[in-house]
Formats: structure tokens, sequence, C-alpha cells
């Protein structure tokens, strides 16, 4: 055989002494907290009392079955309910900030859709020291390395994600323009651990050439080591390839980049270069592991000046996936940030096709442009213009559309043109028209195998009225015309504000006409189906609830660029979000 079975360690030891330093750092937790409530209560006797902080956050979603619009995963069946929160507590005195998050998941379908997932306990706590120069964190952290693209610790409740380290962190800033920060640890996963190690360090330093001019260099050495038992996991499957197929997998890949921000006066110029040793990656053409080094390269540009902003940005990826494990896939084990490069649009129909990094391989451009007239600023026009573009490595040859028969080409990934205009008539009434066209790979994104090439246009427009400096009207509408996928649809919302404290809209998405997924049985006429919301949020302070009823078409959602396929929801959602 290629490779032997690696013997698995004996285990309890490490994991008696990572349970014994929990307990220790969540009872130095528990003694900072304690301590401030009663430093809350005995004010007049101490002048430093420290400073309490925190939040609360909740989503409780009540599910409606609709098999019309495919929501029928297992919390229709048998939950009926779930519900998430989150409590975070901070208290800070003397330079020390002592950290503890609470978590709870009923029936919840957050951290993985097709699941109903149910736990609670403690999501993470730390105690970090602050020095002259240095700080000093123990427990679990975030932080990234220049864009992140070689590592990123982070949360984004959103999607169901956390990727805090649990370990040791250091920062130190020998001057006040260089910073150094080291660490190591294990990534989080939900209520456990991942037995992979991770280390990292990265160093930055500002330079002030002169007056508007200025460069900010850094680089960054990140390292993780495989277990015992994600090695034997390998090799065993390893065994299995064929003869020519079979190599030697690596207990430990390093990761390295080198990155600079340049600015002069109104331009800002970034560039990133990042290079993995080689590891076993799968390949998704054949969802067989192979052994490659990889590489990512990042660049931007910025203009702006009174009136006009550009911006243009390129990545290129090549079999690029930084993982806790090579066997992780998806969202999964994520320690390098890859963003999609493509324009993060809010509006329902617009935000219909999202397209996500292939860490395989990729070319990645996006440019953007912003105009207001000079002879229109009294009216505050503005112009935006987006263009995106995601294609294999290769090159960008070739038409993403055949300009003839608006026909596809589906060996590209993704390509959208934007661009909207905004005027303002009067003090009260404002107006955004736009259009948009995506080409989008279905096949890929969403993994059906036989489904067309999307090309799908969208037509948009919102309009706001200022009834009375505290009341508001808003009104919103989409058309988005396709022949592929689920069709064509119309969302229509009306929405009223009342400031501070009220907000109120009711809204309607309609699939007015089938395409190539839902074409109507022989001998019938296709049904319009609805996706209705209907939505109100109370804040008082600091305090939001929103509560609404929603039916949400299944597709790809994203936050901040990180992306995952959802199922389609119908039900009641509330929420409920608090700090003090």
């Amino acid at each position: 055989m290629l490779l032997k079975y690696l013997s698995k360690e004996n285990n309890y030891s490490l994991t008696k002494r990572l349970h014994m330093i929990k307990k220790l750092i969540l009872g130095i937790c528990s003694l900072g907290l304690v301590y401030s409530a009663q430093a809350q209560t005995e004010g007049d006797k101490k002048t430093d009392n420290g400073e309490f902080s925190g939040n609360f956050q909740t989503t409780n979603q009540f599910y409606v079955k609709d098999s019309a619009i495919g929501a029928t995963t297992t919390q229709y069946q048998k939950e009926l309910s779930s519900a998430d929160a989150w409590l975070l507590l901070n208290y800070k005195k003397n330079g020390y900030t002592f950290t503890v998050r609470y978590d709870l998941f009923n029936n919840s379908p957050l951290l993985n859709p097709q699941e109903a997932y149910t736990k609670s306990g403690i999501g993470m706590y730390s105690v970090r020291k602050d020095l002259d120069k240095m700080s000093i964190t123990v427990g679990y952290f975030y932080d990234q390395f220049a864009s992140g693209m070689v590592f990123r610790s982070y949360e984004d409740r959103n999607l169901g994600l956390d990727f805090a380290i649990q370990g040791a962190h250091i920062k130190f800033r020998p001057t006040e323009n260089t910073t150094i920060k080291a660490f190591t640890g294990l990534q989080k996963f939900r209520f456990d651990l991942r037995p992979m190690v991770i280390k990292g360090i990265n160093a930055e330093h500002h330079y002030d050439i002169n007056d508007g001019f200025s460069v900010e260099p850094g680089a960054s050495l990140v390292n993780r080591t495989i277990d015992n038992e994600t090695m034997n996991t390998m090799a065993a499957s390893i065994n299995n390839y064929e003869l020519s197929q079979r190599f030697y997998p690596k207990y430990n890949v390093f990761v390295y980049n080198v990155y600079n921000t340049l600015r002069y006066k109104n331009i800002a110029w970034y560039l990133e270069l990042a290079q993995k040793t080689p590891e076993a990656i799968i390949n998704p053409n054949n969802d067989l592991m192979e052994l490659h080094e990889g590489k990512s390269y990042l660049t931007s540009v910025s203009y702006s000046t009174k009136g006009f902003g550009f911006n243009a940005q390129y990545r290129y990826i090549d079999k690029f996936s930084f993982r806790t494990s090579p066997l992780q896939n998806q969202n999964l084990g994520m320690i390098a940030y890859l963003p999609s490069v493509t324009r993060q649009n809010v509006y329902r129909l617009l935000a219909r096709y999202n397209a996500f990094t292939q860490e395989w391989g990729e070319n990645g451009l996006q440019i953007e442009l912003s105009y207001k007239p000079k002879f229109l600023k009294k009216h505050q026009t503005q112009f935006n213009f987006n263009s995106s573009l995601a294609t294999p490595q290769g090159s960008f040859k070739g038409k993403t559309v055949n300009p003839v028969n608006f026909e596809a080409d589906s060996n590209r990934f993704f390509r959208e043109y934007y661009f909207e205009a905004q005027h303002k008539f009067t003090k009260k009434f404002k107006l955004l028209l736009g259009y948009q066209i995506i080409n989008y790979n279905q096949r890929l994104y969403e993994a059906k195998a036989t489904v067309p090439y999307v090309i799908a246009h969208t037509f948009f427009g919102e309009a706001t009225y200022k009834i009375t400096p505290t009341r508001s009207l808003r009104m919103e509408s989409q058309y988005l015309q396709t022949d592929q996928d689920l069709g064509s649809f119309v969302n229509g919302l009306i929405e009223f504000n009342m400031a501070p404290h009220y907000s109120f809209s009711c809204g309607d998405m309609v699939n007015v006409k089938p395409g190539f997924r839902n074409q109507p049985a022989a001998g019938k006429d296709f049904e319009l189906v609805h996706y209705w919301n209907v939505f109100m949020a109370y804040t008082q302070k600091n305090t939001r609830f929103t509560a609404g009823y929603i039916k949400q078409v299944e597709g790809v959602n994203c936050t901040g660029g990180v992306c995952r396929v959802e199922p389609a929801f119908s039900g009641v959602r509330l929420t409920l979000t608090t700090n003090f």
C-alpha cells in the first residue's frame, strides 16, 4: 500500500487539559461579570467600577408548509418552529476585558438548512489584557490578516458562520506605525473544536513619505497541521485510487502573503499576492483528491473626487482552497476569506442570482463608477454603474452572451451589468430607476446538472416621498424577465415609516411566467405563484423588534460576499435585538 494507516493518539490528556482551561477561563469571566454587578450597586463606595456592556439577539421562526414553492424541509414536517439566540456580555476594568457569549439553537436550520439542530451553551469566552504596547488574548478571538485571503476568523450570524479561534493571540505595536500579530489555536465548530492546529504571524508598517503620499506594506505566514484521524481518513481514500493517482498527503501546509496599500492624494492602490505550499485538494471535476500548490492575487484601484468616484478590483485564484481539512467544502472549516468579486444587491429580484467564489480556479473582475453632474447639483442627481465578471482562471476571452441570439456561452461563470439613476425632484420626493442584466451558471452555483445557463433582465425603480419630517412613504418595484430557471417575476413593495419608532411594509413577489424548471404539465395552464412579505418593526432606543410573514424563493443567499444555497421559506419570522 502507498500509505500506512497512522495510529490514533490517545487524546485523553489533551481533552482533559482543554476542559480544565475552558473551566478556568469561564471562571475568570464569571468572576469579572459578578464583580461588575456588585460594582454597579456599590458605585458610591468606589470610583472606578469598570465598564459593563453587551447585546442580545434572537430569531424565532414558525413554519407554514407550501409545496408550491418547495418549502418542505424537516421543520415543515415535524418541528414547525425554531429559535436562535445569542447573549454577549463584556466587562472592562484596569486594562482587562472579560467576554462571554451564550448561544442557543432550537430546531434551527441556521447552521445547516437541511437539518433541525438543537443545542445551547457557552459559544465563546475570552480574557484580554491591554498593556502599554501589547494586548494578550486567551480564549476565543476574531481577527484577520490583510484582506483575509490567507486568514480570517469571523462570525456571520445571517449565514450561521462562526470561525472563531480558541487559543492565544498577541498584538504588539513597537511603534505607532508598526503592528505585529501572532496566534495559535483551534477553530470553533458549533460547540466543539476542530482538532487541526492553526498558527499565524502578521506584520505591517505605515510609511508617510510626504504630504498626501503613503505606503503600508505587510506580510503574513499561516500554518495548519492536520490531526491523525483526518490523515487516516485521507490515506484510506487515496489508497483506493488508481496507482497513477495516488500521492503522499502532507500533515502541514503553509500559506503566506505580501501586500501593500499605496495612497497618493485621491488615489489608492492595493496589491496582495498569496501562495500556498502543496497539499491535498479535491478536484471538483472528478471529486478526487490531488496534490497541488495554490496561489491567489488581488489588486484594486480607487479614485474619488467631488462628483466622481471610480473603483476597479481584480482577483485571480488557482487551486487556493485553505480550510481546516481538505475533506471539507462549501462553508465548512474556512480559514481563507475569499468573498465573491461581484456587486452585493439589496433589492429582492436583483439579488435573485448570486455568484460565489470558485476556489479551484477563477478570474474575478469588478468595475464601479459613480457620477454626480455639476449642472444637476441642486437636485442631488447621481448615476451609478457596475460591471462584474467571473470566469475560469484561463482568461477573459470569449463572449458570455451571443449578441445576435442572446444564447449563453456557458464556460463563463457569471456576468452582471448594473445601472441606476437617482434624482431628487423636491425636498420631499426622490426617484431611482435602473436596469440589470445577469448571466448566471446555475449548474455550477446551485449544482443543478440539467438546467440551462440563465440570462435575466431586470428593470427596477424606487420612489420615496417625505410626508412630514418624521413620516415617509417608500415604494419599490422590479420586473425580472428570463426564460430559464423558474421564469419571470414581478415584485412590488410599499413601506410606511414613522420615525423614530415604527416601520410597516407589505410586498408581493409573483412568478408570472414559467421557466425551464416549472413548466406546467401538458394541457394545464401555469398558475401564478405568490411570495408575500408583510413586515413591521418597532425601535425604542437601542432595542429593535421585527415581525414578518415571509415567503422566500429558493436560491443562493449571500452576506458580505460569502454565500450558500438555501431552500425556500414560508412562515412567520420574529426578531429582537438590543444593546446595553
